[in-house]
């Protein structure tokens, strides 16, 4: 195999290992994140829709920074913005001590914020530098590969959240009922201490991540010069939506970015109606994760065969699958079927983001700012599936709809999300020019 078709060439070997632990990194703070939405419903007392705002919260921050974040690597380079991104990153996850200390949700909101500031440096700029360390042609192929690394940190963050968070949480040893019916003064003590154990994971995190600060600061990243791009910031953006393949990537990324945030933090949620506790649901999380992880790399080698459309599309239709059977079968098989749409979920988002980047040239920096900000969906759809959970009160299977408790007919929006997910592969394929994913010999476009 030559240099020009290897996914990853030895000449870039190093500096591709060091910004893919990137991918594990943000995943670790994606998916120890995800069960904090019930974490903090009980230790606060919230409503399901207050509760949805951590995860409001945390991806509404991609949204803000993602296209200073591109302007910022455009104008400075990838190893300054990856600097940048990891300070914010340390920032908001510290912030979690003093937000314990004042026991206000505003601020642990606020420091999710913060923290994803950091995150959206991090993924508009690692995501575009992967791509380019090769071939346009195997650009796809070497995004799914960096990105099968993300579920390992995922997991790691899922472990963390089951070990030293959910069942250590008195309120949850306690229940909910008993909780609320306990003397002002015991509650305090029980809030406080459950607050501590929330607060210090996060702040382990944030001194992991000056760590890793330290080490790009002293490690060399190659970067290809770019020529002098004098039509400007608004003539690249013009560029791009001017194209339905980049458009569409956008839209089908908001809505497959809401999806996997619904399905990955209602999980819990749904555990919870067929009578499973948060920490004895982690499991399942679990289990979604490596499904994930062994659907990524399977679609990574199916990629070399197959269009990223045409996989695109029928990995979609395997999601709208999944959720019917989630919606509508109710007990352990139905909790069974949500942690199988994992699977189908695997290759989407680095399968989108190559998609719509492919023959971008310079202008992928800002394009994948776009796509980092459709992350947007995962603040905007998890609060909807928030509210349709508070239908008929507090619980999840207070009321009925179409036959199934509220809880199984919220998954009615993922399965939405899907069928837009499979309607851009099938365009993609079907009227939008792809590359022939056999043809890898070909130079890459300067």
């Amino acid at each position: 195999m030559s240099e020009q078709s290897a996914i990853v060439s030895r000449s870039v070997l190093l500096p591709f290992i060091i910004v893919t632990s990137l991918f594990a990194l943000w995943g670790f703070a994606n998916d120890i994140t995800n069960p904090m939405v019930s974490a903090f419903k009980k230790v606060l007392e919230l409503d399901n829709f207050q509760a949805s705002w951590v995860q409001f919260a945390f991806y509404f921050g991609y949204f803000t920074m993602a296209l200073p974040a591109a302007i910022f690597a455009k104008k400075y380079s990838y190893k300054k913005s990856i600097i940048i991104g990891l300070a914010l990153y340390a920032t908001g996850a510290l912030l979690f001590y003093p937000a314990a200390s004042w026991e206000s949700y505003g601020f642990f909101l606020l420091s999710l914020y913060i923290l994803t500031f950091g995150l959206a440096f991090l993924e508009t700029t690692a995501s575009p530098y992967i791509m380019s360390l090769g071939s346009e042609e195997t650009a796809t192929r070497r995004l799914n590969l960096a990105q099968a690394f993300n579920p390992i940190g995922a997991l790691g963050g899922l472990i963390v959240a089951k070990q030293f968070i959910l069942s250590r949480l008195q309120v949850e040893q306690i229940g909910a009922e008993a909780y609320s019916a306990l003397p002002s003064a015991e509650q305090t003590a029980v809030r406080v201490a459950d607050l501590q154990v929330i607060r210090d994971p996060y702040v382990m995190l944030g001194v992991v991540v000056i760590a890793m600060l330290i080490l790009f600061l002293v490690v060399n990243m190659p970067e290809k010069a770019e020529t002098e791009d004098k039509l400007g910031v608004r003539a690249a953006i013009a560029r791009l939506w001017r194209q339905p393949r980049f458009a569409g990537g956008v839209v089908a990324q908001t809505f497959y970015v809401g999806a996997q945030i619904m399905c990955w933090t209602y999980i819990y949620q749904y555990a919870e109606s067929i009578g499973i506790a948060n920490a004895d649901a982690v499991p399942y999380g679990i289990s979604a994760l490596v499904i994930f992880l062994v659907g990524r790399w399977i679609g990574t080698y199916i990629l070399k065969f197959v269009s990223g459309g045409k996989l695109l599309f029928a990995f979609a239709v395997g999601a709208v699958v999944m959720c019917l059977l989630t919606m509508f079968i109710v007990g352990s098989p139905g909790l069974y079927a949500l942690v199988g749409i994992s699977f189908f979920m695997s290759i989407m988002f680095p399968t989108i983001y190559g998609i719509a980047l492919e023959g971008q040239g310079e202008d992928a920096k800002f394009g994948a700012a776009f796509l980092v900000m459709a992350i947007v969906g995962g603040a905007l759809m998890p609060t909807l599936q928030g509210l349709i959970l508070d239908m008929g009160g507090g619980g999840y299977t207070d009321t009925l709809v179409l036959g199934v408790p509220e809880v199984n007919f919220s998954f009615i929006l993922p399965l939405v999300c899907f069928v837009a997910v499979g309607l851009y592969g099938w365009l993609v394929f079907t009227r939008w020019h792809e590359p022939d994913p056999l043809v890898a010999e070909a130079p890459p476009r300067p």
